[in-house]
């Protein structure tokens, strides 16, 4: 039986750039984490130790940098895509690339009222994701993009119920019409274009899946997520896939009766593990093939 070298990339990890915009007395940041991945004709340095087809990771990191300002910061997606074109189309070994991204967010500080130029606070709210993976040359040129957030932590008090569930000899939990859901949670959805406001659509729909997570009376965080997923495609038909990961952040009611208090539905116990771990594909019924769109998706589904 024959040992041979099976699928193989190499690339530069979490290479953090911050990019200060200087353009007016008002100053931009961006803060972005950007990771790099090449296929291609590498076997050799593999199987014999020769790096004569290996652009150095070094020169890898040292592009996602000058890009950063050559490109700039201001579209995630449009970066990564411009870096991953440069890989592809200018270093004759590369077959492909995957640009993947995280971004930082900073809230400008407030001072005598008013918001000050060039001093900010990290913002403690979801990070922004980006992923591009570009393979081949010319019109042959296939593009995969996806875009997303992860560790947004949101919760609702009431609105949400749990019943009706399997039981067996080792079911202990009770029933309820009335209960905290809160979630940390991971969103990805691929595009089916790369003609797209970028900015916006990751607002509007971060925007609407708030929404429907607020206002929809769930009897399920499975039910809840797939109205998230549905209501992004039917207001994005750029989007042609949405993936989401739910960790269902558990309240447990308080039992305060040992000190004579009542405890109406107000007081809970917080409890980070053991957790479901609820994940929803939400997908157009005629949506192009994914090929490597999720490559290292953040989510497990």
């Amino acid at each position: 039986m024959a040992i041979i070298l099976g699928d193989d990339r190499y690339g530069k990890a979490e290479n953090r750039i911050v990019r200060i915009v200087r353009d007016s007395p008002r100053h931009e940041i961006r803060d972005v984490n950007v990771s790099t991945a090449l296929r291609g004709d590498f076997a050799a340095a593999h199987l014999e130790g020769d790096q004569g087809n290996v652009l150095p990771t070094d020169t890898q990191k040292q592009t996602a940098y000058a890009y950063a300002k050559l490109h700039g910061l201001a579209e995630l997606e449009g970066y990564g895509l411009a870096l991953a074109r440069h890989f592809v189309d200018d270093v004759e070994p590369v077959a492909s690339a995957r640009v993947e991204i995280e971004e930082y967010a900073w809230d400008r500080v407030v001072v005598d009222g008013a918001e000050h130029d060039h001093t900010w606070t990290r913002n403690g709210t979801e990070v922004r994701l980006a992923s591009v993976t570009v393979a081949g040359t010319g019109e042959a040129q296939q593009t995969w993009m996806t875009g997303g957030f992860k560790d947004l932590v949101i919760l609702k008090s009431t609105g949400s119920e749990f019943h009706g569930f399997l039981e067996d000899e080792y079911t202990v939990l009770q029933p309820t019409n009335d209960r905290i859901m809160a979630t940390s949670l991971v969103a990805t959805w691929r595009f089916g274009t790369t003609d797209v406001d970028w900015n916006a659509v990751y607002g509007g729909v971060k925007a609407v899946m708030v929404e429907r997570f607020a206002n929809v009376h769930s009897l399920a965080l499975q039910q809840t997520l797939y109205e998230m997923g549905r209501a992004a495609l039917d207001a994005y038909p750029e989007i042609v896939e949405i993936r989401m990961s739910a960790p269902n952040k558990h309240h447990f009611l308080y039992d305060l009766a040992p000190f004579g208090i009542d405890n109406d539905n107000e007081v809970f116990h917080a409890d980070d593990r053991p957790y479901g771990l609820i994940q929803a594909t939400v997908t157009r019924d005629d949506a192009p093939d994914a090929g490597p769109a999720w490559d290292h998706y953040t989510g497990l589904v």
